[in-house]
């Protein structure tokens, strides 16, 4: 039995709590050292503990976590960076002219892959004390395609370019303009096809630390693309960008296979990760204590295999519940709740930007997805409907005597304070409730981290703090700008879910801005599509039904869904398909009537 033991050193506070790890341990009380305290921190000794898990449930501010392993994933295991630290076993399978896509929760270990096949980190099979030498490594992953891979790597044969998860940090290493930065590593002559296909023309004579996250990270993408290598590395391309930009890069990053490129991408947007992708692997595991790679499998069967919680050629189930999505759209007229809120034509204008919401409405009990690019005013209007902006014309909704809570797009840590106050401050009596604890935090999965200071949150646990706030207040009207940014596919349809249980029991409303087309599939009885040019004007068309507000869409990107007849799940179709024109024949951009399929 492999015994793999996390210390989580932010949460540990071993005076605080008078260390009870080492007091309540059974090998130490029969003189066994299975913790030993170094610089005033717990170290678990793994070959010694017996993993009773006393320490675990003893632990007041749950920096502890014992995991009881097969032994023969001890022969597999890629690497570890110090003792009781995160475990990765096995590694993706680089493959040329292939794109493989990489699936799983946040915390499993994806980028730490990545950074191990780019050689940014060096592996070392488990022992962090006595780093193995290129041959040892070479000689462990003989007879696999990773030993001529790791071979190349140590001879220098290979060159690898990696582009970054955080595209917002690029400004604080690299400066000057645009144009300049893609000229001067323009090695592949693509940058003219580029900068059509990502739209920089725009962005061409800014510098990069007045651009926005969008526009980061298409030249980050387009960065990457230009410079020659045999490996291309993408860790979330899609972060900030809106669906179609999602599918433009997707495309260029496609393209690379083209030229029997290796390519390898980390994407949490199961749309677009099923449109790039070849192939698949599941990474599967305990979130900072331990992540498995599973073997290849093909797109469709990896995605759905990481849906359903099982892979069958390991025999391992990794998820209780499989995660299902509807079959079709909520009928017209299912949402039968009275009108709650009413809006005229509203306009705003800015010195280079109008926007202009054509009259609308909406009832309790449902939720209003909002879809469309970036720049065209989405969050301007949502804005106006939580007070903060004043229309130049027209009535926002707060004026009705509304109470309304908003989570913003771009949240940032300034509270003094652990989770839990936050939390208990804005929830007040509801916060002690079985309701709140069984509906808002346990999804949300926000527990774990009630001890831990607000400041010292990562994106992703910062976003579900965010959402647990805006959903903590008592409203009649939630607005939620972009809450799937920095979750996992598991935490968004969780964050999914949360919003409906809130919003059906409490009768109240909800409007959802979110480009993650599977999220709005999963979440939205009606959606809102916003039109126009973006970074000049936007019209905001009144609420329509899923089916009319996709077809909208989709045909303006230009793009067709089908969905997955295992798991029902939305499916890309590739571009000039017989499915896609038969389709955009018949105008059903998005769900397919059953006698058409």
């Amino acid at each position: 039995m492999v015994r793999v033991a996390v210390l989580d050193e932010d949460r540990c506070k071993p005076k605080r709590c008078g260390r009870v790890c080492y007091h309540f341990c059974p090998p130490v009380r029969n003189k066994i050292e299975a913790i030993l305290f170094e610089n005033d921190k717990p170290m678990i000794v793994e070959p010694l503990c017996v993993g009773c898990g006393i320490c675990i449930k003893k632990c007041p501010f749950n920096a502890l976590s014992i995991v009881n392993l097969p032994d023969e994933l001890e022969e597999e295991c890629s690497h570890r960076f110090g003792p009781n630290t995160f475990k990765l076993f096995r590694l993706p399978i680089p493959s040329s002219g292939v794109v493989l896509g990489l699936l799983g929760q946040n915390g499993i270990g994806k980028t730490t892959a990545l950074k191990i096949i780019s050689g940014e980190t060096k592996l070392n099979l488990g022992n962090y004390e006595e780093l193995p030498d290129w041959p040892q490594l070479i000689q462990h992953f003989r007879g696999s395609t990773l030993q001529e891979y790791f071979q190349k790597l140590s001879d220098g044969e290979l060159k690898v370019v990696h582009k970054p998860q955080y595209v917002d940090k690029i400004p604080r290493v690299v400066s000057g303009k645009v144009g300049d930065l893609l000229e001067k590593v323009d090695e592949r002559d693509k940058l003219g096809s580029l900068t059509e296909e990502l739209q920089l023309k725009t962005v061409w004579d800014r510098t990069l630390e007045v651009l926005s996250g969008g526009e980061l990270q298409t030249v980050a993408i387009a960065t990457t693309i230009c410079r020659e290598a045999d490996v291309y590395l993408f860790d979330e391309p899609s972060s900030y960008l809106d669906v179609k930009q999602r599918l433009q890069a997707a495309r260029v990053i496609r393209s690379l296979k083209e030229d029997g490129k290796t390519v390898i991408v980390a994407e949490h947007d199961l749309a677009i990760l099923d449109y790039l992708s070849d192939q698949i692997c599941v990474f599967y595991g305990t979130p900072r204590v331990y992540g498995i790679v599973s073997h290849v499998h093909g797109v469709r069967v990896g995605i759905n295999i990481y849906l359903q919680g099982f892979i069958p050629d390991e025999n391992v189930r990794f998820r209780k519940d499989p995660i299902i999505f509807h079959v079709k759209p909520p009928a017209a007229g299912l949402a039968t709740g009275e009108t709650l809120l009413k809006w005229d034509g509203m306009k705003k204008s800015y010195e280079k930007f109008a926007l202009s919401a054509v009259p609308g409405e909406a009832r309790r009990g449902e939720v209003v997805g909002i879809l469309g690019p970036n720049g065209i005013g989405k969050t301007t209007f949502v804005r106006l409907l939580a007070g903060i902006e004043k229309a130049d014309s027209g009535e926002a909704s707060t004026r009705y005597g509304l109470t309304v809570s908003y989570k913003p797009q771009y949240i940032s840590a300034e509270y003094e304070g652990t989770v839990e106050e936050l939390l208990k401050h804005i929830a007040k009596d509801n916060f002690e409730s079985s309701w709140y604890q069984s509906q808002i935090l346990q999804p949300l999965k926000v527990q774990p981290i009630l001890d831990r200071d607000v400041t010292e949150l990562s994106g992703g646990e910062l976003q579900k703090v965010a959402i647990a706030a805006c959903l903590s207040r008592e409203a009649q009207l939630y607005l939620l700008d972009e809450p799937s940014a920095y979750l996992d596919v598991e935490e968004r349809l969780s964050m999914a879910r949360t919003i409906r249980r809130v919003v059906e029991s409490q009768n109240v409303t909800a409007f959802v801005v979110e480009h993650d087309v599977v999220t709005q599939d999963f979440i939205a009885d009606r959606l809102m599509i916003f039109t126009g040019e973006p970074g000049i004007y936007g019209v905001a068309n009144p609420p329509t039904s899923l089916r009319k507000g996709m077809n909208t869409f989709l045909k303006e990107m230009r793009i067709t869904f089908r969905r997955d007849l295992v798991t029902k799940r939305p499916r890309v179709n590739k571009e000039g398909s017989k499915l896609d024109r038969h389709q955009k024949k018949i105008g059903e951009y998005y769900y397919v009537p059953l006698k058409e399929k």
